[in-house]
């Protein structure tokens, strides 16, 4: 699906016509320099390659200088391929937030933030034991018996166990465009966005094909 790369400002809230508070997050979406074309002649299958956020040259590989330079444009710290223009863009050209103007529902994809090492009740869900009884000592928050101990003496794919919890790809689906402000690059989504504040978003049209 066609998109833009953006980045996570934050939450706020904004009433409608008929008074409602509605929870919005925001998002600086744009501009988007298109770095590349690919084409199923040259590269096999068609996408457009842009990039998003300001990036000090100093810090970017020589490489992708030169890679940024043939758009004509400066270093940038996200790039990512997407697929499904319909419009023929070119290399070089700059791709905003009125990209958006027409459409009432937005995909998000974003980065959920990372909870480090957690258990098998914040990672899971179990309630634990409630209430201490058969003399159970400190075993309120364990996981319980895996199964399988004796046969096949393995542990069963997919068993619920602690571990690393968050940083996650996730893709919000149908979030309702609530405002467009052009001049500040700002999109206004309707409820909530995993991910940390100037984390970066895959905002994608789900109307377009």
């Amino acid at each position: 699906m066609p998109g833009l790369v953006g980045k996570k400002v934050g939450m706020t809230s904004v009433f409608d016509e008929n008074g409602a508070n509605i929870p919005c997050t925001v998002l600086e979406v744009g501009p988007c320099v298109v770095t590349q074309v690919k084409t199923k002649e040259s590269d096999g299958y068609k996408a457009l390659q842009i990039a998003f956020d300001d990036k000090k040259e100093k810090n970017t590989s020589k490489a992708m200088v030169g890679h940024f330079k043939k758009a004509n444009t400066t270093p940038k710290r996200k790039v990512v391929e997407l697929t499904g223009y319909i419009r023929e863009w070119k290399v070089g050209d700059v791709i905003t937030v009125d990209y958006f103007q027409n459409d009432l529902w937005l995909d998000v994809t974003a980065v959920s933030k990372g909870k480090g090492f957690q258990g098998v009740v914040t990672r899971h869900g179990f309630s634990g034991i409630v209430g201490s009884t058969h003399g159970q000592h400190d075993r309120e928050r364990a996981p319980g018996s895996l199964g399988g101990s004796s046969w096949p003496s393995r542990v069963f794919k997919g068993m619920r166990m602690a571990g690393h919890k968050g940083s996650d790809n996730v893709k919000m689906l149908n979030l309702k465009v609530v405002k467009i402000i052009p001049e500040n690059n700002l999109l206004l989504l309707k409820g909530s966005i995993p991910g940390a504040k100037g984390s970066y978003v895959i905002v994608e049209s789900p109307d377009r094909t």
